[in-house]
């Protein structure tokens, strides 16, 4: 029996290019993860609230997993005088499932912090060498789902945050600099383990203002909502034989989609059960602990869980989900604003995203409907995931469309079987095998993080790295010359991106959203309702979709190239929200420097802010050892120097003096191996008016 419409070989060549270039013209672009005040009750205790979970090989050492759990949101970098923590008598959990024939957490890393003031005279976080409240921990691991423990680091180091320069660097303050101490805050465990314990800037980026507005997104004019805030963050550097469920090294896989590599990842929160108030403003907390906030796929309790599930959906083990849940997947709310008969139009922010009605011109996704599921019994499927005697039953519901794409995306991961492989050589019929792009099928059935590990690492500077994860892999292997003459396995760039894992690059909440506009369907060829038999499936459905943003694309810092590989913490002094400009002393810079000549704005009286003269200042390398180059903009000409002074405000060097510079960027390479370690600061002058400052570290 015929069900499919086919397309013949040639028009791939030519298609496919086309969705090629509408890829690589949202990657050179100029440049809403998850669990942000989620759920009702958690929103009253953010000390447990699970933020973030990513997964994903080392870019720097392959042989390792980068796992990371982050806690405590939406923290503004000036929190004192009682900064950020992490909190006592709450078990921070990070759980990996390697094997689905067991019933229990394969591994569980617990961690437990201690809080001790060590001056308890002040109310200053730093005084002379001294911290308040100081955190370490204990991380224990468990290999029998939490039955017995070992413990592999003992009060290990937290990295404090940066509460500013006369805290950090200061001889009243820590007298040291902040790469120093979050160097110092790496542990390695008694089994090879890697951890770092801190406070950094929050990895995940997303206008959530606009998105949280019904849908209000906003591409052209995007803020990032959790830009300059801070998370708490727990990262782990495992190598891989310790995850691997038969212990086996990372050049020990079959292939790069090695069934036996995939491991589920996710993070969870618990307090003890009973807490009582003391009349003398102390509290006593004892009883098991029970788990109060939980973290695998991002977005899943934000944005796919209703409110009155949500508090129990946190207390609800990934390993025991409900199946009462499944249908909140199988029919998500979201999908309902990308379908014209029900409410899209009343969400124009989602225009673009529309999801199949009639695909090749016959199954419609739309809730409610029935999807592939009209294909239940077909002989077509035998041997396919789809089969019966395979996954059918869990795949396969009527009037449960989503059932084929976004559960398994969610609850089981995604098998290397017909039909979940790409359109590529499969000759316009969906069923048949094409060319593999996934494999990490752990089915558990329930919501995890889920990675091969067997799938090698893009380069974060190959030109082909993208922040679209899977959706730029499939997009490459169906447009791309290198990848799509074949439908062999071989490795595509970014196969290594969400949602096989989730990279700290990675755009998840654009790439979910295309995934419940049917991005995932077209990719394995249910193409959209705007295709023709015999045409381009690039019609300008998928371009809608492929092209699609939300208007934040990227984190407002750059991540480190090593481990931890998060971003350093947003200072407290520096990076608050109301800005001033002043020096490491808090004394004021001169804004003279705005009543720069030709600096003309209509109405102002001619006077400019500094922005409008200068751009930007940036130097690399930042820690330097010994020459860092420094770049910097100007908008008109005008008269330049580079001056560099150390904390105590004494200059030491002069790089650049008086020099007349044309409108243009520069670039000043500056010997500092002269310099003892410690932090500097560059300051871009003219005149006397400092138009920018830039805090430099020198290590060497």
């Amino acid at each position: 029996m015929t069900i499919f419409t086919r397309t013949g070989p040639k028009l791939w060549l030519m298609v496919l290019a086309i969705a090629m270039l509408s890829v690589i013209g949202l990657k050179y672009k100029n440049l809403e993860s998850s669990s942000h005040r989620e759920a009702p009750m958690i929103m009253n205790d953010p000390l447990a609230d699970n933020t973030d979970v990513y997964a994903f090989r080392s870019p720097a050492n392959p042989n390792n997993m980068i796992i990371i759990a982050n806690y405590i949101p939406v923290q503004a970098p000036h929190g004192g005088p009682y900064y950020y923590n992490f909190g006592e008598n709450i078990a921070y959990d990070i759980h990996i499932k390697n094997n689905a024939a067991t019933a229990y957490d394969d591994i569980i890393y617990r961690f437990e912090f201690v809080l001790k003031n060590e001056d308890p005279s002040t109310f200053f976080k730093y005084r002379l060498g001294k911290e308040n409240v100081k955190a370490n921990y204990f991380c224990s691991k468990s290999l029998d789902g939490g039955k017995t423990w070992s413990r592999i680091v003992y009060l290990g180091k937290v990295a404090p945050p940066d509460a500013g320069p006369r805290s950090i660097e200061s001889a009243v303050g820590l007298n040291t600099s902040y790469d120093a101490l979050m160097k110092g805050a790496i542990e390695t465990s008694s089994q090879r383990e890697k951890i770092f314990c801190g406070q950094v800037d929050d990895p995940f980026f997303v206008d959530i203002g606009g998105i949280s507005d019904l849908g209000n997104i906003r591409p052209q004019n995007a803020p990032d909502g959790l830009a300059k805030l801070n998370v708490h963050t727990i990262a782990m550097e495992i190598p891989i034989e310790n995850l691997q469920k038969d212990k086996k090294y990372a050049n020990q896989a079959k292939n790069i989609l090695d069934p036996d590599y995939v491991i589920g990842v996710w993070a969870s929160a618990s307090r003890r059960q009973m807490t009582v108030r003391n009349v003398d403003g102390t509290k006593t907390e004892s009883g098991p602990y029970v788990q109060v906030s939980r973290l695998g796929m991002p977005l899943t309790n934000e944005v796919v869980i209703p409110i009155r599930h949500k508090d129990e959906w946190n207390a609800t083990p990934s390993s025991a989900d409900n199946k009462k849940f499944e249908k909140y997947f199988t029919n998500p709310e979201l999908a309902l604003y990308m379908d014209d008969s029900k409410f899209g139009t009343a969400v124009p922010g989602l225009a673009k995203l529309r999801i199949q009605t009639n695909s090749l011109g016959q199954f419609d996704f739309r809730n409610g409907q029935n999807g592939l599921a009209k294909l239940k019994g077909n002989s077509a499927l035998a041997g396919t995931a789809l089969d019966d005697k395979l996954f059918g039953n869990y795949l396969l519901r009527p009037a449960e469309p989503r059932s084929v794409d976004l559960l398994p995306i969610f609850m089981t991961g995604v098998p290397n079987l017909r039909p979940y492989q790409l359109a590529t050589g499969k000759n316009g019929n969906p069923l048949a095998a094409g060319k593999p792009f996934i494999n990490n099928f752990l089915p558990t059935f329930g919501d995890m993080l889920r990675v091969n590990m067997a799938t090698p690492v893009t380069p974060r500077n190959s030109p082909d790295f993208s922040s679209e994860g899977l959706v730029a892999a499939a997009a490459l292997g169906l447009a791309d010359p290198r990848f799509n003459t074949n439908s062999n396995l071989e490795f595509i760039p970014n196969m290594d991106g969400f949602p096989n894992g989730r990279r700290l690059e990675d755009d998840v909440t654009r790439i979910e959203l295309q995934a419940v506009s049917g991005v995932v369907l077209a990719a394995i060829g249910l193409w959209y309702d705007d295709y023709m038999p015999g045409s381009s499936p690039v019609t300008q459905d998928l371009a809608d979709v492929l092209t699609f943003t939300t208007g934040v694309e990227k984190n407002d810092k750059p991540f480190m190239a090593t481990f931890p590989f998060v971003a350093k913490p947003w200072n407290g002094f520096y990076d608050g929200h109301i800005q001033i400009n002043c020096d490491i002393n808090g004394n004021p810079i001169s804004t003279a420097p705005a009543m720069m000549p030709g600096a003309k704005v209509p109405g102002s009286m001619n006077l400019a802010t500094p922005e409008i003269m200068l751009k930007q200042v940036e130097n690399y390398p930042n820690p330097a050892r010994n020459v860092t180059t420094f770049r910097y903009h100007i908008a008109e000409s005008t008269n330049i120097s580079l001056q560099i002074y150390n904390v105590a405000g004494q200059l030491m060097a002069s790089p650049v003096i008086n020099q007349s510079r044309a409108a243009g960027t520069y670039e000043v390479p500056v010997n500092v191996s002269k310099l003892q370690n410690g932090t500097y600061i560059a300051r871009i002058q003219n005149g006397n008016n400092v138009l920018q400052t830039l805090k430099f570290v020198v290590e060497k």
